[in-house]
């Protein structure tokens, strides 16, 4: 397996990070205190960032303000939702759910959702690569 980084850029000068490699040692702590600190972050209602990339999964961490909103949208794999700070409304054309620390849920591809954060909030993305 080849590993895979993540170079700096100007928006985010302390982006070198490893997204893959047999092993990819995660601080969460870290990286909420880093998209906290980011422009990005003062300046709109949210950030994110890639925290493990490869064939079959993705790993972000996103931040939304209090009344942040990620609008009605769907995804071609499965997903899961962790939320690790604060409490987010997760809507489905068939329920809502109130998620807080601890929480989480898991969607079936394809199942148009929507994200709304309660107050100040951090969650984990998972996405699941498309089975061939």
């Amino acid at each position: 397996m080849e590993s895979k980084s993540n170079e700096s850029t100007p928006l985010r000068p302390e982006g070198d990070r490893l997204l893959n490699a047999p092993l990819v040692e995660i601080d969460l702590n870290k990286f909420i205190s880093q998209v906290k600190g980011e422009a990005s972050w003062a300046d709109s209602d949210r950030n994110s960032i890639t925290l493990f990339k490869s064939e079959t999964m993705r790993i972000v961490l996103v931040g939304l303000h209090a009344n942040a909103e990620l609008k009605t949208h769907t995804t071609r794999s499965v997903i899961s939702v962790q939320v690790l700070e604060g409490e987010i409304k997760f809507t489905t054309e068939e329920q809502s759910v109130l998620l807080q620390k601890g929480q989480m849920v898991a969607l079936q591809q394809k199942m148009p959702h929507s994200v709304h954060a309660q107050k100040e909030s951090f969650f984990l993305l998972t996405v699941a690569a498309l089975q061939a």
